[in-house]
């Protein structure tokens, strides 16, 4: 059985404000994948990433991401496509004045959870799978770096995503740790059936952790397929 193709671009342009950072892309992404998404600083690839989830409008083309057009987004279906993804930052961007817990509810009820049982067993979840069983109690700011971005990538899990896109998820923290982050997300990733688009600079985690790379180049983007040590 052939795979769910969730991102489909033709002759996609990438703009930021009136720039064409990106353009001509034509490129298809399937349920399950692990794309590293590489390039120099400037290359485009924060510019393409807040592109698939909406922070930028579409330059030109189409896009079409989880079912839906990117060209035809508004406020509302905007929301609709957030809930199929999830989306790891490099900063955390945490909310350093209450727990990780309240965090994490945060999030559930700004996309439409209303039962409190329900948040209450969805937060334990994936506090589990993300090895942070009981320390939901504490604010983010007493836990190391690599648990917080622990923090982050459950509550990027909280609804179920279809789509992780992670921005240089592991550019603040020491290799050991870095190992560790990557090592979870693709974990979560594979159990789940997620595909994952993870833009990094660290071509030690390409070369332990083979993915398809896609190369933000020149003005475009070059997809190398499978990336061989």
């Amino acid at each position: 059985m052939p795979k769910k193709v969730i991102i489909h671009l033709e002759n996609t342009s990438i703009c930021h404000g009136e720039f064409e950072v990106l353009k001509d892309i034509t490129l298809k992404i399937y349920q399950g994948e692990l794309i590293y998404l590489v390039g120099k600083t400037g290359s485009g690839k924060t510019s393409f990433l807040k592109t698939l989830y909406g922070g930028i409008p579409l330059g030109k083309g189409k896009a079409n991401i989880l079912d839906f057009q990117l060209s035809k987004l508004n406020w509302k279906n905007l929301n609709e496509l957030r809930k199929k993804m999830g989306i790891i930052f490099q900063d955390f961007n945490l909310l350093n004045d209450r727990s990780v817990d309240d965090n994490l509810k945060f999030v559930l009820k700004a996309t439409g959870w209303t039962d409190e049982k329900a948040m209450e067993e969805r937060i334990l979840e994936v506090l589990t799978d993300v090895g942070l069983m009981g320390k939901g109690w504490k604010p983010p700011h007493q836990l190391s770096g690599g648990e917080q971005q622990r923090v982050v990538i459950a509550r990027a899990l909280l609804n179920r995503p279809q789509l992780i896109l992670a921005d240089e998820p592991t550019g603040n923290l020491d290799p050991e740790t870095a190992d560790d982050i990557v090592r979870l997300i693709r974990q979560v990733a594979k159990e789940n059936n997620i595909t994952i688009i993870f833009a990094t600079h660290n071509y030690n985690i390409i070369e332990t952790y083979t993915g398809r790379v896609i190369r933000c180049q020149g003005g475009q983007i070059l997809d190398e397929r499978n990336y061989l040590i």
